[in-house]
């Protein structure tokens, strides 16, 4: 099992607007297709600073599930573009991390 930490970069004045698309539009849409989403953020203080977590059971599954939401035809034609208008794309940063021994989220 491993996670993906993933920390975007949300453009000037678009963060409510990015909270609510992906609590309203995005979680709710990779769920259904079978996504584990362990925990989402916000910066407290810097408003550019939005951060989630994706538990994955194997690379395998991972692949899978990539397939599953990013070659849809609902996120090609309707979510995409709309994360394009909110976020940095070029300030994404994903870290693949796994639990140690002793931690909560084994």
């Amino acid at each position: 099992m491993f996670y993906e930490l993933r920390q975007y970069k949300i453009f000037p004045g678009k963060m409510d607007e990015w909270v609510d698309f992906m609590e309203g539009t995005i979680i709710p849409f990779q769920v259904a297709r079978g996504m584990v989403i362990t925990a989402s953020f916000r910066g407290e203080e810097d408003d550019s600073v939005y951060v989630w977590i994706r538990r994955f059971a194997s690379e395998a599954e991972r692949e899978r599930l990539y397939e599953a939401v990013y070659a849809s035809d609902e996120w090609t034609n309707e979510i995409g573009p709309r994360v394009g208008e909110l976020i940095d794309r070029d300030g994404i940063n994903v870290q693949r991390i796994v639990p140690t021994p002793k931690s909560v989220a084994q």
